[in-house]
């Protein structure tokens, strides 16, 4: 199996219907030679997720939610299930994003239940992971990663049904980035983990980087073994940034 490179768009809590035209102008130039090289996927506020699975229909842009519940109904106000992505036109969902652990105190065990969920209902499931600041300065962050990777993805996960993101928590929208050996060698340990568990399933899962990637740092961050694709914030929510990051594939 060849892993297809993903460029996936984390729209976070932005967007509203006038928001839209950005989604049209990032499937307006997924041009045939970026779909010959990757995938596409946004992932917008809730809100939005049916307007857009609408509007992107046809143009192999992928759409997904950037949360669920690990039920699939009931007592739970405000919470989105699974089964209410996969109703709206998700075909992905992200789970475990560093700002739901530390805003929401998301546990390990949280983000696998959220996970299964995900799988539960076909939905592929992009399981984040990374360390702070701190636990990279006192050489944890490997033993971080391959800690919350066993207690966040699920038995079940395969690799047409999961990707890692790996976001540096310290990274994250903060404008500080990783060097391209700290990207190449956590990328590597995340790989010989998911092989360690899944055998080849796990050498054919995705892993994505995340974490303040622009246009201009793209290549020096995604271009990278076992770097197969991005998780992108803030660049995602105008076209020109996230098509200016995808084009570093052709």
């Amino acid at each position: 199996m060849t892993r297809r490179p993903l460029v996936a768009g984390n729209w976070k809590m932005n967007g509203l219907a006038a928001s839209l035209p950005e989604l049209m102008a990032i499937s307006g130039g997924y041009s045939a030679a970026l779909k010959a090289k990757a995938d596409f996927l946004i992932c917008p506020p809730a809100t939005l997720i049916r307007e857009a699975s609408v509007q992107v229909a046809g143009t192999g842009v992928l759409i997904g939610g950037q949360d669920c519940h690990g039920k699939a109904s009931g007592a739970h106000t405000g919470d989105i299930s699974a089964e209410m992505l996969k109703d709206v036109g998700a075909s992905y969902v992200i789970v475990g994003h560093s700002e739901r652990r530390a805003d929401h105190g998301e546990s390990d065990a949280l983000v696998r239940a959220k996970a299964e969920a995900g799988l539960r209902v076909g939905l592929v499931i992009i399981v984040c992971v990374g360390e702070r600041k701190e636990q990279r300065e006192a050489g944890k962050a490997v033993a971080v990663v391959r800690e919350q990777l066993a207690g966040s993805i699920p038995d079940a996960a395969t690799a047409a049904t999961l990707v890692v993101a790996y976001e540096p928590v310290w990274a994250i929208g903060t404008g500080l980035t990783p060097t391209k050996a700290d990207v190449a060698d956590m990328h590597k340990a995340i790989r010989e983990t998911l092989s360690q568990r899944f055998g080849a399933e796990g050498q054919n899962t995705r892993i994505l980087y995340g974490g303040s990637v622009k246009p201009e740092n793209a290549r020096d961050l995604i271009i990278q073994p076992d770097v197969d694709g991005a998780l992108i914030g803030g660049a995602s929510l105008q076209a020109k940034d996230f098509l200016g990051i995808a084009s570093t594939y052709i």
